[in-house]
């Protein structure tokens, strides 16, 4: 690329962001906003990415991203609430002064870890190669290893997820909604998404339902609102009990239920 090879240098990184929720957004270290490819990066001057290095080995791939928060777009009270976490980051270099240019592509993967600290954000970008730091072969336990309605699963979650809206706030984790639940603690273990209100676009998870309660794991990150339309997904404690009696599909329970455990150590006669 000749104009990456130039003794006065144009070259401005671009970040393109996809949040879990659907948002897409553009930032450029550049102090004017960029069009590439037809999509927009907005200044954000404050923005940069540690040193970057590139290879064609298998040694894990990561960098780091810091900058203030200059940007409406990004706010504290958003990533204290976690939207960006789990983010698609794309980061290319581009020339400022030509963007329909070829651009550079210098990384790509998912946000980890997102922080604060005195007005300023740091987030570490995790490279597909950070996929290589899975075990390889899944340790055996008594519980099923698969999630509720996944290709090892298999159970659909098409019925057994449904709309409703908060009837009432009793505490910060506790809220009633209008309709009842299909069978006993049926969303425990499942999953609350927030479609409206404040805290529209996160999720929470959901401990125990009884009747119309529900009982979060966690208080949400913002204030929840009367009326609040909800999309509740229907849970499993991951028992083996629980997949043949309620879902009646043991044959595909992912667990040793009946593999011994380290506690054979401890039996004896008379304990």
């Amino acid at each position: 690329m000749a104009w990456f090879q130039t003794e006065l240098t144009t070259l401005a990184f671009c970040w393109r962001l996809e949040r879990r929720d659907g948002v897409a957004l553009g930032f450029t270290s550049h102090d004017r906003d960029l069009e590439v490819s037809g999509f927009r990066y907005r200044a954000a001057p404050g923005m940069a990415p540690s040193a970057i290095s590139r290879s064609d080995g298998l040694d894990v791939d990561t960098l780091d991203v810091s900058g203030a928060l200059t940007s409406d777009l990004i706010s504290a009270d958003d990533l204290a609430a976690g939207r960006w976490d789990g983010a698609r980051l794309r980061l290319i270099a581009v020339d400022w002064s030509d963007p329909e240019a070829e651009p550079l592509f210098l990384a790509r993967g998912e946000l980890g870890e997102v922080g604060t600290s005195d007005g300023a954000f740091t987030a570490e970008l995790r490279g597909p190669t950070a996929l290589l730091d899975r075990p390889v072969v899944e340790a055996t336990s008594p519980e099923c290893r698969a999630e509720l309605g996944d290709k090892r699963c298999r159970i659909d979650l098409a019925g057994r997820t449904r709309f409703a809206r908060i009837a009432a706030v009793v505490d910060a984790v506790t809220v009633d909604v209008d309709g009842s639940e299909p069978s006993a603690n049926a969303y425990g273990y499942g999953r609350l998404r927030w479609i409206g209100g404040a805290n529209s676009g996160l999720a929470s998870a959901v401990l125990r339902s009884d009747g119309a309660r529900l009982f979060l794991r966690e208080a949400p990150a913002y204030a929840v609102a009367v009326g609040t339309l909800v999309e509740l997904s229907e849970g499993c404690d991951k028992i083996f009990a629980t997949c043949r009696d309620r879902f009646a599909n043991g044959v595909n329970f992912r667990g040793e239920p009946h593999l011994p455990g380290a506690d054979l150590l401890t039996r004896y006669p008379g304990a």
